[in-house]
């Protein structure tokens, strides 16, 4: 299914009031519908993207205001807000809007304009409206959206809590087979790390992803397992031995040493986790000359 081609998706057991929006293989979104109001937690990659969410979603949306989240400032989860309805309220952490400040946004638009014509109707619609600290609250009468700051993947990244429902959307925190790192740095890595354990303490019946189209809470567990091997590979190494070159291509260090691969996952894919997992082990590696314990 092309990305331009949305459905809407569900898992075995999650409740009626939550519907997956599919773009493909390239992201989830999620519609949650309560008493009082309609929330779409990410609004895709592009306007057009979005309006055709919210048509497969008209049966659902009408009588109820709907509010939109921005879980983090990566493209494919809020390129989508120029396609919003005027005065949608949009909730996002302030982090976001440190990251909007900054000119890569407008670059990487600007990039992909050129290379892809989907995005030319693309807008950077900021959120209307933030929060701070660990997290914010929405109560939709029969349903309560916990919005929980977990940052790691990147600055800004928020996941949500429904508690009634045992439901954590856990948006690119977690991801099948690992999620990324925002940068090389052990604080970034050490806060992601926390960041899963968040969601572990949560014990939740359902886990769902953005990336990787399951709610399967075994591949939370799978990734703190990956961190933690990581952990052991890194700290084994002998303090002051000098790292071999291409250390993540090495036995015991490589993707598939620390953690599963799907095993329907296409050569270009785990190529791409590949590259993930050697950020993760730079940083690990930095974790350890600093004597930074991440996990």
């Amino acid at each position: 299914m092309a990305v331009n081609d949305l459905e809407l998706v569900t898992y075995e057991g999650l409740d009626e009031r939550i519907v997956i929006i599919r773009a493909g293989d390239e992201v989830d979104s999620v519609f949650v519908q309560t008493e009082r109001f309609n929330v779409l937690v990410d609004t895709l990659g592009t306007p057009a993207q979005c309006a055709q969410a919210q048509k497969l979603l008209s049966d659902r949306l009408q009588g109820r205001p709907l509010i939109a989240i921005n879980s983090h400032m990566d493209w494919d989860h809020f390129w989508g807000n120029a396609g919003l309805p005027p005065q949608t309220p949009i909730i996002a952490h302030k982090a976001a809007l440190e990251r909007l400040n900054g000119l890569k946004i407008e670059q990487e638009l600007a990039d992909k304009q050129t290379e892809e014509a989907r995005f030319a109707d693309v807008k950077v619609v900021p959120p209307t409206q933030t929060f701070s600290g660990g997290s914010m609250l929405l109560h939709g009468g029969d349903l309560t959206l916990e919005l929980i700051h977990t940052p790691g993947h990147t600055p800004d990244h928020i996941s949500v809590w429904i508690p009634e429902l045992r439901t954590c959307l856990a948006v690119d925190a977690v991801e099948d087979p690992i999620p990324e790192v925002w940068s090389q740095s052990p604080e970034d890595l050490k806060n992601l790390c926390a960041s899963l354990k968040k969601i572990r303490g949560l014990k939740a019946r359902f886990v769902v992803l953005a990336h990787g189209q399951t709610a399967n809470p075994e591949v939370l567990e799978k990734n703190i397992q990956y961190f933690e091997n990581l952990q052991d590979a890194t700290t084994t190494m002998r303090s002051g031995e000098p790292v071999q070159e291409a250390l993540h291509e090495q036995p015991g260090f490589r993707l598939e040493d620390l953690t599963s691969l799907p095993a329907d996952m296409s050569v270009d894919t785990a190529a791409f986790y590949r590259q993930f997992h050697k950020s993760k082990l730079d940083a690990a590696l930095a974790a350890r000359n600093s004597d930074i314990v991440f996990v």
